[in-house]
């Protein structure tokens, strides 16, 4: 008895955030492996494909993809989501680029990672959980507008980017269009659907649609080569090769030279909190479908995710977050712990280094097409009717997140969204601590909450509107305030008055609670 009453002690010591050790079977490793390549698949071209919508070298890209699947596969401690390059962040990273150069990005991605990396060791990484969902939601819906505007061109052979001035230009843009582009991002698009929505089960859950696409974009360039719709060098996927260049040449360094530049930390510091939020609310996503009903520990994949951003950036790669396209296809694949994420990035590693004569084949218009669909998810139609349906306490944070992104950048329209949140719900609860209700010649107001000064206008409209609609009778209920102002309490001794001298009769159903003295003079009284 005395054995087991130690064993039931030792099991109610264990940390909540962690897994019950138990022995691998070869079973999980065969799983995990299987997983491992089909992630590695839907990877690869998102890897190409944000690399190029930020802006980057597609190397970068696949260099986040490997740090991101290995990295944090080995040091975070969510046992199904799987980290990358994410589309969320293009706006950012090509913004970044455009004002800081390549190498000083870099720089900021690895202070970035620093930041997150201080955060887990801190505990703080439940903060991030604390942000609106609507505004977290508004922002990724806002992505997805601006990815779209910027991939749709390309999607569509249109050599520039897309916007009103350009959508305005009508005949001038149609010239610009490349008809070889067009072409191949058409039979590419018709192949990924045709795939996804009529491929047989059984492959179709082996072989991701992205993959058909990119393969039948490939191909189609191969057939259109030397005839009028021929995709041009330019419009192809530029991956240098390992064989023909020292990896010393293909290296990219952060200029450390910009380490105490302000703006270099004032984008560590947004690619930090945006990409944490967004890592943890995937990875909180994750656990709510894990089978085994495993609980992330929020600060120790933070230490796994600044892991990753730190070495990325030294390594000349993208930012990375846990990204919700490649965790749900590592789930729905199977996997059964975080070795498939690490094998994922060994898979990518060796296409890295075996297959870029291959990859260089790759039109940018097909992966133009992949991650237009990506945006697409990002921001359906159908989200903003939802949104609308959950009410006015959602609709306005989201509907204000995603106006104030598009109209500036990401982190003035996510804080704009944040602030319009907290505003909304301050003046909601504002609004709910004074309840009127109305019967004939009488008027109940009752305090609903603790009342402070704030209150005053709301509460002298509640009393002293009483006198115009002819009430003989008033009832103030303050039993559910704990604590009232004393400025209202001098407001309420004022409408006592009032009403005394026109003949209504005014009542207190005081609070028991010392907090309140104006309820207690007026009951000794």
């Amino acid at each position: 008895m005395q054995a087991e009453t130690l064993q039931l002690e030792t099991k109610s010591n264990q940390p909540l955030h962690q897994a019950p050790a138990t022995r691998r079977q070869s079973s999980d490793w065969i799983a995990d492996l299987r997983a491992g390549v089909v992630v590695f698949l839907v990877a690869l071209p998102l890897c190409l494909g944000i690399a190029t919508a930020s802006g980057a070298s597609p190397l970068s890209g696949l260099i986040a993809g490997i740090v991101g699947g290995i990295v944090v596969g080995l040091t975070g401690n969510s046992a199904l989501s799987v980290a990358g390059p994410a589309a969320g962040l293009t706006v950012i990273v090509f913004a970044a680029i455009q004002r800081l150069g390549f190498p000083g990005f870099l720089m900021a991605t690895v202070l970035a990672g620093v930041i997150q990396f201080a955060a887990g060791v801190l505990r703080i990484g439940g903060i991030a959980r604390m942000v609106p969902h609507a505004v977290v939601r508004g922002m990724l819906a806002a992505i997805g507008i601006l990815l779209l505007t910027r991939q749709l061109p390309t999607a569509l052979g249109y050599t520039g980017e897309l916007s009103w001035k350009g959508i305005t230009a009508g005949a001038g843009a149609l010239d610009a269009l490349q008809l070889g582009a067009l072409a191949t991002a058409s039979v590419a698009a018709a192949a990924m659907f045709a795939w996804r929505d009529y491929g047989k089960f059984k492959l179709r859950s082996a072989v991701p649609a992205e993959l058909i696409a990119v393969v039948v974009g490939m191909a189609s360039c191969a057939l259109f080569a030397g005839s009028a719709l021929s995709v041009p060098q330019a419009q192809l996927v530029t991956l240098p090769l390992i064989r023909d260049a020292a990896l010393g040449d293909l290296w990219t360094k952060p200029d450390f030279s910009m380490l105490f530049t302000p703006a270099i930390w004032t984008t560590a510091l947004v690619l930090s909190c945006v990409a944490s939020i967004e890592s943890l609310l995937c990875v909180e996503a994750t656990d709510r479908i894990d089978p085994k009903r495993r609980i992330t520990d929020p600060s120790r994949e933070l230490i796994g995710q600044g892991l990753a951003n730190a070495s990325s950036g030294l390594l000349g790669g993208l930012p990375v977050t846990a990204v919700v396209v490649r965790s749900f296809t590592n789930l729905q694949a199977g996997a059964r712990s975080r070795w498939s994420a690490v094998i994922h990035g060994v898979f990518l590693l060796a296409a890295l280094a075996f297959l870029g004569p291959l990859l260089n084949f790759i039109p940018l218009a097909t992966l133009a097409v992949v991650l237009s669909v990506v945006a697409y998810k990002l921001t359906p139609p159908r989200l903003y009717t939802e949104m609308w349906r959950l009410g006015k306490d959602q609709f306005i944070p989201f509907i204000a997140t995603v106006v104030a992104v598009v109209a500036t950048d990401l982190m003035t329209g996510t804080l704009t969204g944040l602030v319009v949140a907290v505003v909304y719900a301050v003046w909601k609860e504002y609004r709910a601590a004074v309840i009127i209700v109305d019967d004939g010649g009488h008027r109940l107001i009752r305090f609903a909450s603790n009342i402070w000064f704030l209150h005053k206008v709301l509460l002298r409209e509640a009393l002293f509107s009483s006198f115009q609609r002819g009430t003989r009778y008033v009832l103030l209920d303050g039993t559910a305030a704990r604590r009232v102002d004393p400025d209202v309490i001098d407001l309420i001794r004022e409408f006592s008055e009032h009403a005394a001298a026109r003949g209504v009769e005014f009542s207190i159903y005081r609070s028991a609670s010392a907090a309140v003295p104006f309820f207690r003079e007026e009951a000794n009284a």
